[in-house]
């Protein structure tokens, strides 16, 4: 005992010393749209930092401070934002497990969904998903953990591994990366679903027939602590779970970390395999899911009148993320520069999107403030648009109300073809994204046969793939309990 009471002691003292700090730093502070007097919530910047385009965007910030807190924070130094670019890409989705094949597909308009195989469904109202066929971690998960690991975990480690190998970071050059600089942010909406559900069903013979790291396997960070246990990676290391918002959450946050020189190469996106019965049949309890299912590859009709909710998806999107002058200094390839992004709360309906779609309206605008991209620079959007009746619309109003005069813009939802793959949706996405700026062309709406009667069809693409030079892409993903984000890519100049 005598040997714990310096390191309790210590740990005693910490804590209290935290807490009064925490209750002298306490303050409130509201941060007000000039135009709307709506309140916006609290700011804990210190004065006279300010957020990149906040000027632009109108808004006035006040904030109080303790005196002594003034002085010590006037000490720090400003950090120079630094550009951020895309050196690499990994994919495992139900078209492909490599980003040109991926996007060949999508531009192809080869549907994804189909039949789900790997369970039987025959009593579930739904019947279809985008399900991965043929997978396999040989060579990128060693076979110990394959056998123990959720799908979750396994889709995001390949994933990550093949980012590494598409941008270059062979085991050579990782070797001469300085490791604590580089991280791993690679989020879940849906966690370890499997291995906790099979827990359950083994607990109800006795606790000595569960995995032992059932616990560990079901949460959604382990999966970029792994990836990063295995790389060696010391740097920014965390999982962000926002529904179907989750991917776009975390590749902002990893460019945020390079933008403030916290690190030089972040590996950043969502993984999910929720289609197990229980992710199925919670789905189908929400009335959320299509059921088309004597024609799966129908089902997710975004924007079309004859939508019936969305199809389920599986897979992973990661992105490398890298700072400009380190991504030039090995001489990498750079796909696109990643510009910036935003996130906002509707705060009003668990499942819902605000009526007036007021929370995605200012995820956009707060996107380009923080991108220091004006409207008309927008000619790409790859929009959330699940195959919903009110998502859909609401996203489509948003949409036109910040770029409808510009008529050059192009919208697509990839869901049309994949499926919606729930936390990793806006990892594939933004492969999307980053592919069209690529290759000049973006993929076609699958399914959209019979428009809702508000939208222009001269704003989305047709049935057919399309040329686009993209200046600026936009990509929206949306989640349960009202969480919008929004980033943007361009071609890097």
């Amino acid at each position: 005992m005598a040997a714990a009471a310096p390191p309790l002691c210590a740990w005693l003292v910490a804590a209290g010393a935290h807490a009064d700090f925490g209750a002298d730093e306490h303050r409130q502070t509201q941060c007000l749209d000039a135009g709307s007097g709506a309140t916006f919530g609290l700011d804990r910047r210190p004065l006279g930092v300010r957020r990149r385009g906040s000027a632009r965007s109108g808004m006035a910030v006040s904030v109080a401070l303790q005196p002594e807190r003034v002085i010590v924070e006037k000490k720090r130094p400003d950090v120079k934002q630094r550009r951020v670019v895309v050196t690499g890409m990994g994919v495992v989705t139900p078209l492909g497990h490599d980003p040109d094949v991926f996007y060949n597909n999508l531009l192809d308009g080869h549907s994804g969904i189909s039949e789900i195989e790997t369970f039987d469904c025959s009593k579930f109202p739904t019947r279809i998903a985008g399900e991965i066929k043929s997978f396999s971690t040989e060579g990128w998960v060693v076979p110990k953990l394959s056998k123990r690991m959720d799908k979750f975990m396994l889709y995001l480690i390949t994933a990550g591994k093949k980012a590494l190998e598409n941008g270059g970071l062979t085991e050579e050059v990782r070797n001469d990366l300085d490791k604590t600089r580089c991280g791993v942010l690679i989020g879940s909406a849906m966690g370890g679903m499997k291995v906790f559900n099979d827990a359950i069903e083994a607990l109800r013979v006795s606790y000595r027939k569960m995995n032992p790291f059932c616990v560990p396997f079901a949460t959604t960070n382990m999966g970029s602590a792994i990836l990063a246990m295995d790389l060696g990676w010391m740097g920014p290391n965390y999982s962000i779970s926002t529904a179907c918002a989750t991917s776009n959450f975390c590749i902002l946050n990893a460019a945020n970390h390079i933008r403030r020189g916290e690190a030089d190469v972040m590996l950043c996106g969502g993984s999910d395999a929720p289609l197990i019965p229980i992710g199925l049949g919670g789905f189908v309890a929400c009335r959320a899911l299509s059921q088309r299912n004597s024609d799966p590859t129908k089902a997710s009709r975004p924007w079309d009148m004859d939508r019936d909710g969305f199809v389920m998806g599986e897979g992973a999107g990661v992105l490398v993320l890298e700072e400009l002058e380190h991504a030039k200094q090995r001489g990498a390839t750079i796909y696109a520069e990643f510009l910036g992004g935003s996130f906002t709360c509707d705060a009003y309906h668990m499942t819902e999107p605000h009526p007036e779609g007021t929370g995605i309206t200012l995820c956009i605008e707060k996107a380009l403030a923080d991108s220091g991209v004006a409207r008309e620079e927008i000619n790409y959007v790859n929009a959330h648009a699940t195959s919903t009746q009110s998502g859909d619309l609401k996203e489509y109003e948003a949409i036109v109300r910040c770029f409808g005069q510009n008529p050059q813009l192009r919208v697509n939802s990839t869901k049309s073809m994949t499926g919606h793959l729930i936390g990793a949706a806006g990892g594939i996405e933004a492969v999307a994204c980053i592919q069209a700026i690529r290759t000049g062309w973006v993929h076609p709406n699958l399914n959209l046969e019979n428009p809702e009667k508000v939208v222009d069809v001269g704003v989305l693409v047709g049935a057919e793939k399309e040329r686009c030079e993209v200046k600026v892409a936009l990509s929206n993903s949306f989640g349960f309990g009202g969480h919008n984000s929004s980033i943007l890519f361009a071609p890097f100049k």
